[in-house]
């Protein structure tokens, strides 16, 4: 079988774990291609995910790495064996992999905890609204893009629709409520949209007032999808340039308590709510 061409974001931390694991434990590309009896040019393929690696193989790679975690193992050896495409497999080839790579990670995610200052959060967003963000991009979307853009920030609301949700958590500062996406009409329904998804269970929409004044990380926004175990968590920017993955330990760290700071920032649910409607009676 060649080569992935393009990689998804799941497969690409499949092989980073497997690497970090094999850097650690000092084991060299060549020693772990005899250990599997490999050509050694397969081990930067596996490791970049490029090239798919069974369930077996993956233990046997963390067992001479001398993996001490054996919940670690065990999911990426359940990574491994994941075949299915999911629903976003659909838009490949007509939408950047990036906004795929999105989709791909909430699926997985056990938790969702995203902070924004200028927009309200994707997931919470209504169709006119997201239809008004993707109509004031710049360079304007061509048609079939955004309407593909758009059925595809729809579908993704479907993790909401889970037997078990992941549990979801917005930090959203009173400037995003405050924007004027598509008219009064629409940033009515859409704060009101907000207000209905703060009641559903698992779900927990906070408010950053503006006088908060000014906090660290104010100028982005980012989401950090909580894994099975922490070590597999992944940080998601959003940038001009597209969407961007991180999931370095110290970066990690540093947006855990980047959070805990925006929440310490944040009105409490009940007053949060209370901000939104004021926003709404303000139209």
């Amino acid at each position: 079988m060649p080569p992935r061409s393009t990689p998804t974001a799941r497969q690409r931390r499949l092989g980073s774990e497997l690497r970090r694991l094999r850097e650690e434990s000092g084991t060299s590309v060549g020693h772990a291609a005899d250990l599997l009896g490999v050509d050694r040019t397969r081990i930067p393929n596996i490791e970049s995910g490029r090239i798919g690696v069974s369930a077996e193989r993956v233990r046997t790679l963390a067992g001479h790495y001398g993996c001490p975690d054996p919940e670690l193992v065990d999911l990426l050896a359940a990574m491994a064996r994941e075949r299915d495409k999911g629903w976003w497999e659909q838009h490949r080839g007509t939408l950047p992999p990036g906004l795929l790579d999105i989709c791909e990670l909430e699926h997985h995610a056990v938790g969702l905890h995203t902070a924004v200052t200028t927009h309200i959060p994707g997931l919470l967003q209504t169709e006119a609204h997201a239809r008004a963000v993707f109509g004031v991009a710049d360079p304007p979307l061509a048609r079939t893009e955004l309407q593909g853009r758009l059925a595809l920030r729809m579908a993704r609301r479907q993790v909401f629709a889970r037997e078990r949700p992941p549990l979801y958590e917005a930090v959203v500062h009173e400037a995003a409520l405050r924007m004027r996406f598509g008219g009064p009409g629409v940033v009515r329904e859409q704060l009101q949209h907000v207000l209905a998804q703060s009641e559903r269970e698992r779900t927990t929409i906070l408010v950053i007032p503006f006088s908060a004044g000014g906090f660290p990380g104010s100028g982005q926004s980012f989401t950090y999808a909580a894994a099975a175990l922490g070590r597999l968590d992944t940080v998601q920017l959003d940038s001009s340039h597209g969407s961007v993955l991180l999931d370095s330990g110290p970066t990690l760290t540093r947006y855990r308590g980047l959070l805990e700071r925006l929440r310490a920032l944040a009105l409490p649910e009940p007053a949060s709510r209370d901000v939104i409607r004021t926003v709404v009676r303000d139209l």
